[in-house]
């Protein structure tokens, strides 16, 4: 993972690659009837096509003056029907995957990877002071379970995998399994076999 550049919609190539990665690892399919589909009637995608639109719109002079009031409308309509709460001008990579909707809480400066899975009652937060001080990176192929919470200024490797109910306020390295308060490494098996439909570059064109 790039830690240091933040995830853009600027154009149109950039904004379709990321709804359409955000819909193949929730459906594994970038068909037009499945785009349809899971804007009117899923939940967790609902929330990603609109974060990501606003943010898409908010960067083009035309748009901001015609989509970009509608998408804030309607991102902030499913923030609170959901339960979900992810800035839009969070840096975020391509193939975002939310499993079920929930008290999912992630601050606007917290850097997620490509391939992340959130799960209900994620928190990505802020520590406002100590030497942890800030927010988190997170890597590439990353799972996060249930009820985790990742606090400050804290570098998730990528391929790891966050236990359920996990408080996370240290490093972890690549392909590491974390469980338990405070968060420790169980074993190196990472998150394969819980990130799925990652293969979505040739399929996006």
């Amino acid at each position: 993972m790039n830690r240091g550049a933040a995830n853009r919609s600027a154009t149109l190539g950039d904004y379709k690659r990321l709804i359409l990665s955000d819909l193949y690892r929730i459906s594994g399919a970038v068909t037009l009837s499945s785009l349809f589909r899971r804007v009117l009637g899923d939940g967790t995608y609902q929330y990603i096509f609109w974060m990501r639109t606003c943010l898409y719109a908010s960067e083009n002079r035309l748009l901001r003056r015609v989509l970009y009031p509608v998408a804030r409308v309607m991102l902030r309509r499913y923030r609170y029907k959901y339960g979900i709460a992810i800035p839009f001008t969070t840096s975020i990579g391509s193939g975002l995957y939310i499993g079920h909707f929930g008290c999912i809480i992630v601050h606007r400066k917290t850097v997620i990877g490509r391939n992340c899975n959130l799960s209900h009652g994620v928190t990505l937060g802020q520590a406002n002071r100590g030497k942890n001080k800030g927010y988190a990176t997170i890597g590439d192929n990353t799972f996060i379970g249930p009820g985790a919470k990742v606090v400050g200024a804290v570098s998730i490797g990528d391929n790891v995998a966050i236990g359920a109910n996990c408080v996370v306020t240290k490093d972890v390295p690549n392909n590491a399994v974390v469980a338990g308060v405070p968060a420790k490494i169980i074993s190196y098996k990472g998150s394969v076999d819980y990130i799925g439909n990652t293969g979505y570059e040739d399929k996006i064109h």
